[in-house]
């Protein structure tokens, strides 16, 4: 029983026992104690600069479930002050910015069919797609942006999976896949095994910026990522390949329907570096299936692509498309007889 209420239903002092008088008199000190330190603790919380009480409220910050947050602005008056306060420039206070973050992550779970953050926190796949003959979920650059600020937030999701229509894909915002893989931070997506963006712009600038989120830890359990269509040309392709090629776990690669050409495939499949430590020894080691379809490779970047198959480049590929390249007949065919298990496949873009 809580000491308080113990205490409350106790007989009057003259008709206790000395034990029970003892044991009132216990209770008394314990409440004491718990009394004293609260207040201690709020007392520290206050004493701490301003500036680190706001990067305490930042960390627990989470439009999902800002339950801890606004305990915590709530723990003390001159806290709850702090995190009312409109700080110079910002435009508006820690709690307002709070409350507007869990409002729009709450509008976004409705656009994409989820009732409720907790349902949205607890997902394992989340499936958006805006096909011509279906129901259009059209997701713009400001929803991709909250959802990308989410991606730190979603501990449970497996799949993230975004199909936007084709024939609208040239309509579609020019950075809306760019700041939706902006958003991604350390160890945003722990769980997701398979992320695709098909006929969502990503661009080069996107691509540099979803290597540099896989380099601080993003998406750690990847098995499949599907880029098509994605507006990622060589320059892209060269800041994604590192990153791509340091990811063991790696099984599915799709980047159909892409501007890359040579450059960008030769960085792909660049050798380790010499001195790379034996679990190194060969990158995108369990890679299986691997789509190059309608982009710009040509008959040299064919020949490139046998020569590494010849050294033991990507062992465990079974499957490539080559459809629809700038490349030859002569050429692609060599890619296939350069592996003797690797066959081609079914591949194409948007949806």
């Amino acid at each position: 029983m809580d000491p308080l209420a113990a205490l409350l239903s106790e007989r009057p002092p003259q008709l206790l026992s000395a034990t029970e008088l003892r044991f009132r008199i216990a209770l008394l000190e314990h409440t004491a104690r718990a009394c004293r330190t609260e207040l201690e603790s709020r007392a520290s919380l206050d004493a701490l600069p301003d500036e680190i009480q706001q990067l305490l409220f930042g960390k627990l910050c989470n439009a999902l479930d800002p339950r801890s947050a606004v305990a915590y602005s709530s723990a003390s008056k001159e806290l709850r002050e702090l995190m009312q306060r409109v700080g110079k420039g910002a435009g508006k206070s820690p709690l307002q910015q709070l409350k507007e973050e869990n409002a729009e992550a709450a509008a976004l779970g409705l656009k994409m069919g989820v009732q409720s953050c907790k349902a949205l926190r607890e997902a394992k796949r989340i499936e958006c797609r805006c096909l011509s003959t279906k129901i259009c979920v059209d997701l713009s650059a400001t929803d991709l942006a909250t959802l990308g600020k989410l991606t730190q937030v979603l501990p449970a999701l497996e799949k993230l999976i975004l199909i936007e229509d084709e024939a609208l894909a040239a309509l579609a915002d020019p950075d809306g896949g760019q700041r939706l893989v902006e958003g991604l931070g350390v160890g945003s997506l722990p769980a997701v095994t398979y992320f695709a963006l098909v006929d969502v712009p990503v661009g080069d600038a996107g691509a540099s910026a979803l290597a540099a989120a896989l380099g601080h830890g993003a998406l750690p359990r990847l098995e499949r990522l599907q880029l098509d269509n994605a507006a990622i040309g060589d320059a892209g392709l060269l800041a994604l390949a590192p990153a791509l090629r340091r990811r063991p776990a790696l099984e599915k690669l799709l980047l159909d329907y892409n501007l890359f050409g040579d450059a960008g495939l030769a960085a792909l499949v660049a050798p380790p570096p010499a001195d790379a430590p034996s679990p190194q020894a060969e990158v995108l080691s369990e890679l299986k299936e691997l789509g190059l379809s309608s982009t710009e490779i040509t008959d040299d970047g064919c020949a490139h692509l046998a020569s590494r198959l010849r050294s033991g480049a990507l062992p465990a590929l079974e499957e490539i498309c080559l459809a629809r390249i700038a490349a030859g007949a002569a050429a692609t065919a060599g890619v296939y007889q350069a592996h003797a298990r690797l066959r081609g496949f079914s591949c194409g873009g948007g949806g």
